[in-house]
């Protein structure tokens, strides 16, 4: 049976959490990829403080404390592999408050099977905390949050270390 990756994502999401901000981290993105056996369950963390950066170590420590959640709980019926990593260049944008923080940038977005269009690349113009519209060759389209499988901002080099120095800049 197929996953449903948007349920996945809050199930995941919800599991985890508060078990990732206990060890000092926010939970950035929860992402399903992969296909066939290669499926992998990715989380993104970055620090919760001033201190935005993750290391191995830190990965690898919050991987020790998720796993065994993941393995009880058992959200998922396929094989996959457990990834922890930082947000990285191509950041996932799944909360809210990083739809309203990016406001100005360029996403990729790509919405749930079934719907007209599933595909926009364009500037976030707002997010009312129930849609984000996007600026696509001119054009605003509004979409519905619940509808978005997967978001990731398409940083250039430039972007990508200006949002890193305003992060250590907030410290």
């Amino acid at each position: 049976m197929p996953v449903n990756t948007i349920d996945l994502q809050r199930e995941v999401r919800e599991l985890v959490e508060s078990t990732v901000e206990r060890l000092g981290f926010d939970l950035v993105g929860v992402e399903w990829l992969g296909g066939g056996h290669g499926r992998v369950l990715r989380l993104s963390i970055e620090g919760s403080g001033p201190a935005k950066g993750v290391t191995a170590d830190d990965c690898a420590r919050v991987s020790e404390h998720v796993s065994p959640l993941l393995d009880q709980a058992d959200p998922i019926e396929a094989r996959y592999t457990l990834e922890l990593s930082s947000p990285g260049i191509d950041r996932p944008v799944q909360r809210v408050d990083d739809f309203q923080r990016f406001v100005g940038y360029r996403v990729k977005l790509r919405l749930m099977e079934g719907l007209p269009r599933r595909r926009y690349t364009g500037a976030i113009e707002s997010c009312d905390g129930h849609e984000v519209s996007v600026r696509v060759d001119g054009r605003e389209h509004r979409v519905a949050l619940d509808t978005i499988e997967q978001a990731n901002l398409v940083l250039s080099l430039e972007e990508y270390q200006t949002l890193a120095e305003a992060d250590h800049d907030d410290q």
